[in-house]
């Protein structure tokens, strides 16, 4: 698995975590991973076609999920995430994916990316993929961000 395919997506996500959350987020050490669903965790998914043919994956605690939703909303604290804090999520993964894909293409990779799909621990992961290249942000006063990216 090639570091330039995460590049994109790490550089999209602190750039949108600071306009939209206030923090600076810090990226924590590039590996290899096995998917694996944890247990209190949400993963916002995004599907890739063209260039890229794979899977974006988002995961976080559903803690560090309410903490980036409220901060998200001007510090509004939301107790459970419900309808709207998983919409919220799911636009963040959407505006990270999105941004992205503009930086993809202003290298020469053209690449489309799907809705984003809320999974959790519950959810069957229906992925071509086993494994990840992901690298983890670290979020001051929010948590981490696990950012995987599976390419088929």
């Amino acid at each position: 698995m090639n570091s330039d395919y995460i590049n994109p997506f790490l550089e999209s996500a602190r750039i949108v975590i600071e306009q939209v959350a206030g923090v600076k987020p810090s990226a924590g050490q590039l590996g290899i991973k096995d998917i694996v669903a944890h247990d209190g965790y949400l993963w916002i998914h995004i599907g890739m076609t063209g260039q890229m043919d794979g899977d974006i994956m988002f995961g976080l605690h559903e803690d560090v999920a309410l903490k980036m939703v409220s901060a998200m909303m001007g510090g509004y604290a939301l107790t459970e995430l419900g309808e709207i804090g998983h919409s919220a999520i799911s636009e963040l993964g959407n505006m990270i994916s999105g941004n992205a894909s503009t930086m993809l293409y202003d290298r020469g990779v053209r690449v489309d990316i799907t809705p984003p799909k809320i999974i959790q621990a519950s959810d069957s992961f229906n992925l071509k993929a086993k494994q990840a290249l992901s690298i983890p942000l670290k979020m001051d006063g929010i948590g981490d961000l696990d950012i995987q990216v599976l390419i088929a």
